[in-house]
């Protein structure tokens, strides 16, 4: 048996290479498939016992630094929700780690910065991502999921946006207005251009590591990008991402996904990602009409999970009915599965998700 699943289908013509011919990959370059492939943002997490029991025993920050552990976890989510990609277990904010700054995660508040930037001096004194040193727990933790996940199975990596990170490295932590954030952008503009190009070359060296390690798409999560006007994004923020994708394999899928970016995807949708991400808060016909042709991904609201069978059905079935048969659809939560969710539920809707479209396509 070949070390590796990649070692396994690297010899392979592109003609019969599960990965590339999987559902999933299919979508991503707007081919049409059979069914509508579905993965779950934050599919591995809280909401499973299984994914308890090992947190139990270890901390959210030492899961993320177990390959082991990580790869465990990634896997069983794609076993038990027979979902149709998989997403390394892994955090946006670690990468933040050894550029200096100082993350700890605190039970019940999340993610904490305990020396926040807040000036050009602090950005001046950051230092450069060693890759792949610094981050070799993630990579280890993809070469070993890459084994242990079937063969047409795709594994997702992932990073944060940069002005998703530079809002944790200034807000120091989360936030709700995003005060310290956009008052320092507005005040030291070249400040802040350094911070985010600092952080877009760490983002694409890690996600080339990424690639390299064993990844067949990334998703770049952009989470506060939401809380900027549209003529702010397009000056402050957006040409950093851009950078980002630009520095990547143009064989390799992106996503981009953020939320509360409706107003927003006019110019998303010219970052050059291959699959755009909606969240919830925007129809998936209204956002088509802006983003062309292109992949898409979306959106059901996560708490409809936490109702009844009928009631995330019901909406699955209307946004399935929506696309139809255009190609380039993959479905997904408009945010990540919440901790309350019933387990059944969400292997619920994977199962319905692939039942109805296949019905569907099949008219």
């Amino acid at each position: 048996m070949p070390d590796s699943m990649t070692e396994a289908t690297h010899d392979q013509s592109p003609e019969s290479d599960p990965l590339r011919d999987s559902a999933f990959m299919k979508a991503c370059r707007g081919e049409p498939t059979p069914y509508t492939p579905i993965w779950l943002m934050r599919q591995a997490g809280r909401y499973q016992p299984e994914y308890r029991a090992v947190r139990d025993k270890v901390s959210f920050i030492e899961l993320c630094e177990r390959p082991d552990l990580a790869a465990e976890v990634t896997i069983f989510a794609v076993e038990s929700l027979g979902v149709d990609a998989a997403i390394i277990f892994a955090d946006l904010l670690p990468i933040l780690q050894p550029m200096g700054l100082k993350l700890e995660y605190v039970k019940g508040d999340g993610p904490v910065i305990h020396n926040p930037i807040t000036c050009r001096a602090d950005i001046d004194a950051l230092k450069d991502v060693s890759v792949p040193e610094d981050v070799e727990p993630t990579l280890e933790a993809i070469r070993r999921t890459r084994r242990g996940l079937p063969g047409n199975i795709p594994l997702l990596g992932f990073a944060g946006a940069p002005f998703t990170l530079a809002a944790y490295a200034i807000e120091g932590g989360k936030s709700r207005e995003f005060v310290k954030i956009k008052s320092f952008m507005y005040s030291e503009p070249e400040a802040f251009k350094a911070l985010l190009e600092h952080l877009s070359r760490s983002v694409t060296q890690y996600l080339l590591a990424q690639i390299e390690a064993g990844v067949q798409a990334v998703q770049i999560f952009d989470s506060w990008v939401g809380s900027l006007s549209p003529l702010d994004y397009a000056e402050y923020a957006a040409p950093h991402t851009r950078s980002i994708i630009a520095g990547l394999p143009k064989d390799i899928p992106v996503i981009h996904f953020g939320t509360a970016t409706g107003g927003l995807l006019p110019t998303i949708s010219t970052l050059g990602a291959s699959v755009i991400g909606m969240d919830f808060r925007i129809s998936l016909e209204e956002a088509r009409k802006i983003i062309g042709s292109r992949p898409f991904m979306g959106n059901l609201d996560p708490i409809t999970l936490l109702a009844d069978r009928s009631v995330f059905q019901g909406r699955a079935q209307q946004i399935l009915e929506s696309v139809g048969n255009t190609p380039g659809h993959i479905f997904n939560l408009g945010h990540g599965v919440l901790p309350s969710t019933p387990p059944e539920n969400a292997r619920a809707l994977v199962d319905f998700v692939h039942e109805f479209s296949a019905a569907l396509r099949a008219g």
